[in-house]
């Protein structure tokens, strides 16, 4: 099936393809932005390639409409996201996905294995999300809040190094930088808690 990672929004609009197309082309000229199928008006899937031919990714538009292909994205991600920690940030998840309603799925290929590669495929994802009302999902890592901090575990044991995550406590998002691999962290993150030896910065009033 391959690696994917997604924007999720709730925002039904989507943006023009001359759009995507022209940040590309703009940010990264040995890359460029093609309809796979549809039409450049009303596009479905796009692909992200190389001058030299090399695919870095395939991205689906999926809106969410009974039957749909995203709502069936959606419903796999409420099951696999039932016994995942910590409670508070998953009853949030359940909540906001039942809010979205459209699924960008983008599936890396090859190409996005280089730097270069990466970075294109980055600027795309990040130009949907940056539309507003997003968070991302990336298989074998979890979900972020709309500030881009992971809110629920979805790694492996074994992982380690730092990354940014999120807790909701009272209403209101405290984000922080915690060491995937250190004991006590997973543990306060678990329970939903800023590890004790960690400052945490508090997103600015509540959040709906």
């Amino acid at each position: 099936m391959g690696y994917y990672t997604r924007v999720l929004s709730k925002d039904d609009a989507f943006p023009a393809f001359d759009e995507l197309a022209g940040l590309i082309r703009d940010a990264h000229p040995e890359y460029k932005l093609v309809v796979e199928s549809s039409d450049e008006e009303d596009w479905d899937t796009l692909l992200l390639v190389g001058n030299d031919e090399v695919e870095v990714a395939v991205i689906e538009r999926n809106p969410i409409f009974d039957g749909s292909t995203g709502q069936d994205e959606i419903a796999d991600f409420l099951e696999e996201i039932q016994d995942c920690k910590p409670a508070s940030g998953v009853e949030w998840l359940v909540e906001y996905l039942g809010e979205v309603k459209t699924v960008y799925a983008f599936q890396h290929l090859q190409g996005s294995e280089t730097e270069e590669g990466s970075n294109a495929l980055h600027a795309l994802r990040s130009a949907l999300w940056e539309r507003g009302d997003a968070i991302i999902q990336a298989d074998g890592e979890g979900f972020t809040n709309e500030d881009a901090y992971h809110i629920v575990w979805q790694f492996s044991d074994s992982v380690s190094g730092p990354w940014n995550m999120g807790v909701f406590q009272d209403g209101t998002w405290h984000h922080f930088k915690m060491d995937l691999g250190d004991p006590d962290h997973r543990a306060a993150f678990f329970a939903g808690e800023v590890p004790s030896d960690l400052s945490a910065i508090r997103a600015s009033g509540p959040i709906d």
